[in-house]
């Protein structure tokens, strides 16, 4: 399998070569490896130089933090631009700060959405203009601007990664053929066993968005792309699927998504 999503660079070195190391044998073909802002781009770009094959590098600016300076931006969007594009697969992880401006709304501070509204339109058009998809952060009403967008560049490959949103949205998505994947909380979050129903089966992947820690029964655990097979498996019961068979079905959706 393919974990569809995984922020390996945030994990302590040692962490990722024992996960990399592992994965082999606990059948993990690759990682779809995204990246924050230009740093961790870097970090990611050595890890795939380290692990050819493996690790699949995907290159943005991560929305849930402060907006960057325009040099900085400027900067990040001319190495993305730069970069062989044989050595990375995606523009990625970019989208809208739906987190962020709800904490901050909730502290009863006002938030300006239309920086991070003017720097993913930008990060977009530099994907439709280097031809590569986007793995996009934008759930709930976040998900209609990123819609939006997408349609405004003419990008057909999008892939919203951890998504819940409304019926308008989900609809939306459907209807321009957008990717979606589904992370270990599918075992046991309602909302996302509801939404695994409705998405069509041909438009769906597994991730773990590691290291971000689950509950239930991956309480206490270091998030390991291997946590995708159970994503597998309870995806699959809801559709009626042996495990093998929605292995089977979310693996050949990410290697169409991204060419492998």
């Amino acid at each position: 399998m393919i974990d569809a999503h995984i922020h390996l660079e945030q994990y302590e070195p040692e962490v990722s070569e024992k996960l990399l190391s592992e994965i082999p044998n606990l059948g993990i073909k690759a990682l779809i490896a995204v990246s924050m802002n230009l740093d961790s781009c870097v970090r990611t770009q050595k890890l795939g130089a380290t692990y050819p094959g493996v690790v699949r590098p995907a290159y943005g600016f991560h929305p849930e933090q402060p907006i960057p300076q325009k040099a900085e931006l400027s900067t990040l969007l001319e190495w993305i631009e730069h970069q062989a594009r044989e050595d990375f697969i995606a523009v990625g992880e970019i989208g809208l700060p739906y987190y962020s401006r709800a904490e901050a709304l909730e502290r009863g501070e006002a938030f300006d959405m239309e920086p991070y509204i003017q720097l993913l339109d930008q990060l977009l058009e530099l994907a439709a203009r280097i031809d590569k998809p986007v793995v996009l952060h934008a759930v709930y009403e976040d998900a209609l601007i990123a819609c939006d967008l997408l349609e405004k560049h003419g990008i057909k490959r999008a892939h919203f990664h951890w998504f819940k949103g409304p019926e308008e949205a989900i609809a939306r998505m459907i209807n321009n053929g957008y990717y979606i994947s589904f992370t270990p909380d599918i075992l046991y979050e309602t909302e996302i066993q509801e939404l695994a129903r409705r998405y069509p089966p041909e438009l769906v992947m597994a991730e773990t968005d590691g290291p971000w820690p689950f509950e239930g029964p991956f309480a206490g655990r270091v998030t390991h792309p291997s946590m995708i097979r159970d994503v597998a498996a309870a995806w699959g019961a809801l559709h009626g699927y042996t495990s093998s068979q929605a292995e089977e079905i979310l693996t050949a959706n990410t290697k169409r998504f991204y060419s492998l």
